[in-house]
């Protein structure tokens, strides 16, 4: 059955097109610094928000038109898989990525859940069979389920804990099944609501013993995907374990994890944690653990996790350039994590958001590596921390001075001459690289 019959394959045709079902921006083959924009963006759809997710919102029902919506059970899994690879063969998508429940729903016990899952599994492999699409990571939904009231790794009863094992091996099965380039652990519930009721050491120690049990586990089946640890500040607890990448970056060294893992980086997370999103792509590139991105945004103006489409083409930029920085994502890709909003519930409306998204990351990426070309940001920085190159500055980088060396340095100092930070010449400056894409 086809469920976007009316849709045709989305193609480049440049950024004068009125087609709406067209890249205007984002051209596939098109080559940048000698990769192509697919190899180099890695899109992944998003199977909860794209194929499950309704138009809920925390304070409204669903309002999403689907035509597989009168199915039920596994009925409606098996339609959602027939919907989904015909979006990616038209969307030209290269990834995709879901949680367990996703893709088939939960039983009354785990094994019920699992033969659901077997179900499934194979006739998503056997689509995958003729589709270019491939796995780009799969994770298990601990959190939304009741059992998960008070966490899944860090809850206080041991059933639960071993439950989420259970469906932790289960999704690293499934992944080597799929081929799937990444393993997320997505840690919804992590955290606590009132430290007065909490054993915190206990808690992140057998969330740490958990991680340990599941890289034990992926060496014992064969399964080599790149293990990723997605940082969320809120949402629902008071405090999550996980709440940025330095947070988390603390968490896997004190554990023994950091060889371990790297990071699954939202937008959205990002600005809810207080900072920018290519702040925390920073963070984690500097430490060697940008691993993977959950393309999207949130309205600044509302504190909860919105996953709007990414269109602001700063944002894509900034990112784009920590990204290129990096050497590109490697194993991971640009999954967005994003729903259409609440009033936009027709099937089109699908095709419109992740053009949208897709042609602002082309934009992102056109821009941030003609910035690269120019040594633009790095003039400005390098020229910015010019007295650490020589004297008393490059005493300092390289460990080679004491308090009384600075002091005798500075005790007679009378002006220094400060530079000005060119903020306002830096902004001028990207407007303009932004206009001439």
């Amino acid at each position: 059955m086809a469920y976007f019959d009316e849709i045709s394959k989305v193609k480049y045709e440049g950024r004068n097109s009125d087609n709406p079902f067209a890249f205007k921006f984002y051209n596939p083959e098109e080559k940048i610094n000698g990769k192509t924009m697919e190899e180099t963006l890695r899109y992944g759809i998003a199977y909860w928000h794209t194929f499950t997710g309704d138009g809920g919102d925390p304070f409204g029902a669903g309002t999403a038109i689907r035509p597989w919506d009168h199915l039920k059970g596994m009925d409606l899994a098996k339609a959602r898989v027939e919907a989904a690879f015909e979006f990616f063969e038209k969307i030209d998508a290269p990834f995709f990525c879901f949680h367990d429940v996703d893709i088939a729903p939960e039983g009354d016990t785990l094994r019920e859940t699992n033969k659901n899952l077997d179900e499934i599994v194979a006739m998503i492999k056997e689509y995958m069979k003729d589709s270019k699409t491939k796995l780009l990571w799969n994770t298990a939904n601990n959190f939304t389920n009741p059992r998960w009231t008070h966490g899944a790794g860090t809850s206080p009863h041991a059933d639960v804990f071993a439950y989420a094992a259970g469906k932790i091996k289960k999704g690293l099965e499934v992944g080597k099944e799929l081929g799937a380039e990444n393993y997320v652990f997505w840690g919804g519930r992590e955290g606590y609501e009132s430290l007065l009721n909490t054993n915190m050491k206990l808690e992140q120690s057998n969330l740490a013993s958990l991680y340990h049990m599941a890289l034990d586990y992926s060496k014992e089946i064969g399964f080599d995907a790149q293990f990723l640890i997605e940082p969320k500040p809120k949402e629902p607890t008071t405090h999550q374990y996980d709440f940025d990448v330095a947070t988390a970056t603390a968490f896997l060294q004190q554990y023994d994890l950091q060889d371990h893992f790297k990071f699954n980086i939202e937008a959205n997370h990002a600005t809810l944690a207080g900072h920018t999103f290519e702040h925390e792509l920073r963070v984690a590139r500097e430490s060697g653990m940008l691993g993977s991105v959950d393309a999207n945004q949130g309205d600044l103006l509302l504190g909860w996790d919105t996953d709007e489409f990414p269109t602001d083409l700063y944002s894509t930029t900034l990112a784009m350039y920590e990204i290129l920085k990096n050497g590109g994502l490697g194993r991971g890709g640009l999954n967005f994590d994003a729903k259409v909003r609440r009033g936009s519930f027709e099937t089109d409306d699908l095709f419109h958001a992740h053009i949208a998204g897709m042609d602002a990351f082309a934009i992102g990426l056109k821009v941030a590596q003609k910035m690269i070309d120019d040594n633009f940001f790095e003039g400005i920085v390098d020229d910015r921390y010019e007295t650490f190159k020589s004297g008393i500055g490059k005493q300092i980088v390289d460990g080679k001075t004491s308090l009384k060396e600075l002091e005798a340095h500075a005790i007679d100092i009378k002006d220094i001459n400060l530079k000005s930070g060119q903020v306002e010449k830096i902004k001028a400056k990207m407007n303009q690289y932004l206009l001439n894409i």
